[in-house]
């Protein structure tokens, strides 16, 4: 899979089918809300949200993001003291680097600026089946892609149905099938694993 390849895979995963509607309907910073929101039926039609946007990281210049969008729009992020950032787990600015995907929402300025209230960077939220499993990594399958889910120490958990969020990883199972949240390493068909659901599957 070439790296483009990789990127639409990763991108079309990432939130769910429902995408850019579950991406502005997050609220909080933590990703794991738009895991529970219900996905749109996939004739359901997208509102453009001026105070959204989508891309990847092309250049930053002082605390301005340069991102140019999927559609090939080029949009101008302003991160300010206030912004919320993710990044597998909340984090600062200085961990944002060109080349990163981001989601982005906040208030579009006069000058077409959007200043961010919140930016989630690579983040992907994908229905998965388990392929295999070995010391620090899942195989995954999705849509007949592979990925590879890496386990982060002290930041992997898994949910077990209705159970509270646990470190304990150990009965995942090859052959099940499950939700993941984590951040996508650019340019490879590898994430970082922030919350794996197993024996769940989201739209």
């Amino acid at each position: 899979m070439d790296a483009m390849d990789r990127r639409r895979l990763l991108t079309s995963a990432v939130l769910g089918t429902a995408g850019l509607a579950t991406a502005t309907a997050l609220g909080p910073l933590s990703p794991e809300p738009a895991h529970a929101s219900p996905a749109l039926p996939a004739t359901e039609p997208v509102v453009e949200d001026p105070n959204f946007a989508e891309g990847r990281i092309t250049g930053i210049s002082g605390t301005m993001l340069l991102v140019t969008g999927s559609d090939t729009v080029l949009h101008r992020i302003r991160v300010t003291n206030g912004t919320s950032i993710w990044k597998l787990y909340p984090t600062t600015f200085d961990a944002v680097d060109v080349g990163d995907g981001l989601y982005a929402r906040g208030v579009r300025m006069a000058d077409g600026t959007l200043a961010a209230d919140s930016l989630w960077v690579n983040i992907v939220s994908m229905s998965v089946q388990i392929t295999a499993i070995g010391n620090g990594w899942l195989h995954l399958d999705h849509d007949n892609k592979r990925i590879v889910g890496r386990v982060v120490p002290g930041r992997t958990a898994a949910v077990y149905r209705d159970a509270p969020t646990t470190g304990d990883l150990s009965k995942l199972r090859v052959g099940r099938h499950a939700h993941i949240i984590g951040a996508w390493r650019p340019d490879t068909n590898e994430v970082d694993l922030a919350t794996v659901y197993a024996g769940t599957v989201a739209g």
